[in-house]
């Protein structure tokens, strides 16, 4: 993709529409409202000895990683919620087994966040989420 169509196609001197909200708000508002059902899948995970490091992924279109446990079409929420582990992103090459040890000290607690692995048309990143109390 050129860096073209990336930028607003406008003409100069033309007034700037509104920026686009950021995709971000509303998942911020979807993981607040998933947050206890995610919390519960996170525990199962964790004491069925599937894995001590879940990982969550949040998309708006198909991914072949985890399995969805909040589907945003029956939800009528902007964002899917899919349930995954260290293991699988290491399998897959999403996290390099050589960085595992780096990704493993950055993993915050499982009983306290939801790690978000959450995939845009820009890319992906993982973030941390607090629970709610």
């Amino acid at each position: 993709m050129d860096i073209e169509e990336l930028l607003p196609q406008q003409p100069e001197g033309s007034k700037e529409e509104p920026k686009k909200q950021s995709p971000l708000v509303s998942l911020e508002k979807d993981l607040e409202l998933y947050s206890d059902s995610v919390k519960e899948v996170s525990i199962a995970i964790m004491s069925e000895g599937i894995s001590t490091h879940p990982i969550f992924v949040a998309h708006q279109h198909t991914v072949s990683i985890g399995e969805i446990i909040l589907d945003r079409k029956e939800l009528n929420t902007e964002w899917t919620i899919q349930a995954s582990t260290m293991d699988e992103f290491v399998e897959k090459g999403i996290i390099n087994p050589e960085k595992k040890a780096l990704f493993l000290k950055s993993y915050k607690k499982p009983e306290d966040f939801m790690c978000v692995f959450v995939i845009v048309p820009e890319g992906a990143n993982f973030i941390y989420y607090p629970y709610k109390k």
